[in-house]
């Protein structure tokens, strides 16, 4: 277990760095905020003693000269701080990135800023990063995964103006990679690529909204087709959900259509929860979890890892919904009627005790959250 330091850390990938260090119960980072490295006694102060900064500030979008001082300037700041630092930490881990040294300003950029580090005399893990995607990235700026997940869940269709292959790494692997952990759980820190055209991911991302669209489950066959899913649904919470399920009634009684998966393991089971209980009170890295409520009334809170606003559905037995856990948001069930719960539970692998995915978490958080995407 070590003590980390973070620039970047409220940017889309330092947020998911914050989280699976949250998952594997590591100490809360050192934060270093864009505004402080332009300090560097503050830096020094930072970083003294820790045993590893990862440096994941950059600038990704802009006017070419200003991305590429940009990116050039975080990494000299950071140097200056760590001239200034009594006690050096081991290691610089700097997130670069596969088009460093194309000849572009943002990739030149890149390059030079890994050398700047490497000047130091730290020891540097260079970690070059392809296209990255995952839950929560920002339309029109991170990926056009986030851009196509964005259109599809506001109910439009992805435009598709020049095709290329895309080489795409799910951002927890990343993390997983930076911070240098080995495989285990849901993350692989050998960052397994999804190679895809821009056209076909496209077509795959309006075929999991399609499919989705009435809370049926689509195929997840592969890894990427679970973290593609797990993508598209961060876009579609809180909007989307509850959601209706079918029902059929007859002179027997009735008959409710929980879960329809179109392909893939999965698991289903029912619990009961006597009044004023609590079950949850954990978030998952990729696992798809669904609730329905069959007999009693209850509320479901959620609170994404990181922020401190907690969302709340009331739900009942009387009108079946279903309310589907995104990933990386804490959640809880609580029965709050005056009879015994009957909740049906369904995810989308069995479970395995040596590799749960489930990661405890006060949904009402008791400790200090990580910094929230885009702060």
């Amino acid at each position: 277990m070590l003590r980390l330091a973070v620039t970047g850390a409220g940017g889309f990938l330092g947020w998911h760095v914050r989280v699976l260090l949250r998952a594997l119960g590591w100490p809360e980072p050192v934060v270093v905020s864009r505004g402080e490295l332009a300090d560097p006694d503050l830096v020094a102060a930072k970083v003294d003693g820790v045993d590893r900064v990862l440096h994941l500030a950059g600038v990704n979008r802009g006017e070419p000269a200003d991305v590429a001082a940009g990116n050039v300037l975080l990494a000299a700041q950071l140097a200056e701080g760590l001239k200034h630092c009594a006690n050096l930490p081991t290691r610089v881990v700097y997130a670069n990135s596969v088009q460093a040294g194309n000849g572009t300003a943002y990739g030149d950029a890149k390059a030079t800023a890994a050398q700047v580090l490497a000047d130091t005399g730290v020891d540097l893990d260079d970690v070059s990063l392809p296209n990255l995607y995952g839950e929560h990235g920002r339309p029109y700026y991170n990926s056009a995964v986030a851009t196509f997940c964005r259109v599809l869940a506001e109910g439009g269709r992805p435009e598709v103006h020049a095709d290329r292959e895309l080489s795409l790494v799910h951002v927890t692997d990343a993390a997983a990679r930076l911070i240098g952990v080995p495989a285990g759980g849901s993350w692989d820190p050998s960052m397994p690529p999804l190679r895809v055209g821009v056209r076909e991911l496209a077509h795959r991302l309006t075929g999991i909204a399609a499919t989705y669209r009435t809370g049926d489950i689509p195929h997840l066959l592969t890894r990427h087709d679970v973290r593609l899913f797990n993508t598209y649904r961060s876009h579609c919470f809180p909007a989307h959900y509850p959601l209706a399920l079918p029902r059929r009634a007859d002179a027997r009684g009735e008959l409710v259509e929980t879960v329809k998966a179109h392909g893939g393991a999965g698991q289903t089971f029912c619990s009961t929860t006597l009044p004023g209980i609590t079950r949850g009170e954990h978030f998952h890295l990729a696992k798809v979890e669904r609730f329905v409520v069959l007999r009693g009334s209850a509320e479901i809170s959620l609170r994404r890892v990181g922020d401190t606003e907690v969302l709340r559905f009331p739900v009942s037995g009387d009108e079946p919904v279903l309310v589907d856990m995104p990933t990386m948001w804490a959640h809880k069930l609580v029965n709050t009627g005056p009879d015994e719960l009957v909740t049906m539970f369904w995810t989308n692998e069995i479970f395995d005790p040596d590799r749960p995915d489930t990661w405890p978490e006060a949904v009402v958080a008791a400790r200090p959250a990580p910094v929230a995407v885009g702060a």
